[in-house]
């Protein structure tokens, strides 16, 4: 009895092994090549899939998502014979899982190889600075050159990025200090040109401010001519609205004789020669008023002055 449950035992475990291997679950964005005898059968899609076991098997198992691939910094010589050191990273999919089972021995690798090939002859046509300032259109044309080499692999190239672009040293060295030489000219023309800016505006202001104080000048000169315009016209008008006379006319005039001679700077006084014309008039209103007193208050009569003309009298007649 015992070889008997050992033969059952034995059973059992190869029956067991053989559902493992006749049901195959695949996750989700992956596929799996099966073979036949060492020959493609078909591609097992996500999901629960059943297989021959022991006749069919698994020959790959391949990630349908996309990857990213950082390849390893390629020294690539550009066209005015400098060595630059490239690095690149490359995104692809694949899309046809029996190609790149079959069609490539190692898909990555023949994607780096080719990218360092391609990358050699876009850099080689392309001086330091063009290389330097150009990144959009190595990448444009790396995708283009991969995407038709790879399509029959069964893959995809989505974008092909450069990570680094490293010059020489010695040419760093030299860059750095063009840059620092290109940003110290770029200060000084700033400085200057904010020196010369500052120069022009305080020179317009200087100019508004002095146009500004000469108008006030002016306006001012302007407003104290007119008042004095105008306090000499009111004067004049009450001087004719009162009527005066000469002998008014004449006092008033010597009281002004003093304020005409007042200030510090008045070092030489000129008598006018109408003065003696008012002092004539003023003498004879003082002899009038003389005579009107004595008139009065029976004091002394005092002549009449002759001034020059004779008043004749006429003879009675009796």
């Amino acid at each position: 009895m015992e070889p008997v449950i050992i033969v059952l035992i034995i059973l059992v475990v190869l029956v067991f092994i053989a559902l493992i291997k006749t049901i195959q679950v695949i996750p989700q964005a992956s596929a799996a090549i099966v073979e036949r005898f060492g020959r493609y059968t078909r591609t097992l899609n996500a999901g629960l899939n059943i297989v021959v076991p022991f006749i069919d098997t698994i020959r790959n198992r391949i990630d349908l998502r996309e990857q990213v691939v950082p390849f390893p910094p390629q020294p690539v010589i550009t066209q005015d014979n400098l060595v630059v050191n490239i690095d690149t990273v490359i995104y692809y999919q694949v899309t046809d899982a029996r190609a790149a089972t079959y069609e490539v021995a190692s898909y990555i690798q023949a994607i780096e190889q080719l990218t360092v090939t391609t990358l050699r002859n876009i850099i080689g046509g392309m001086d330091l600075e063009r290389t330097l300032t150009s990144r959009e259109e190595i990448n444009a044309a790396l995708r283009g050159v991969l995407d038709e080499a790879t399509g029959k692999w069964g893959i995809r190239v989505n974008r092909v990025e450069l990570k680094a672009i490293e010059p020489p040293t010695s040419i760093q060295d030299s860059m750095e200090k063009q840059m620092r030489a290109d940003r110290d000219k770029r200060a000084a023309i700033l400085t200057a040109e904010g020196t010369r800016q500052a120069a022009i505006l305080t020179a317009e202001g200087e100019k508004q401010s002095q146009i500004l104080r000469a108008e006030g000048e002016a306006k001012a000169a302007a407003l104290r001519a007119e008042g004095e315009a105008q306090a000499v016209r009111t004067v004049f008008e009450a001087i004719h609205a009162g009527d005066p006379d000469q002998k008014l006319l004449s006092y008033q005039y010597l009281q002004m004789l003093p304020k005409i001679a007042e200030g510090d700077a008045n070092k030489l006084w000129i008598v006018p020669s109408e003065i003696g014309d008012a002092l004539k008039g003023l003498s004879g209103a003082m002899g009038n008023f003389g005579s009107l007193g004595g008139g009065q208050g029976g004091g002394n009569s005092v002549p009449p002055q002759n001034n020059g003309s004779e008043r004749r009298e006429k003879p009675s007649i009796d």
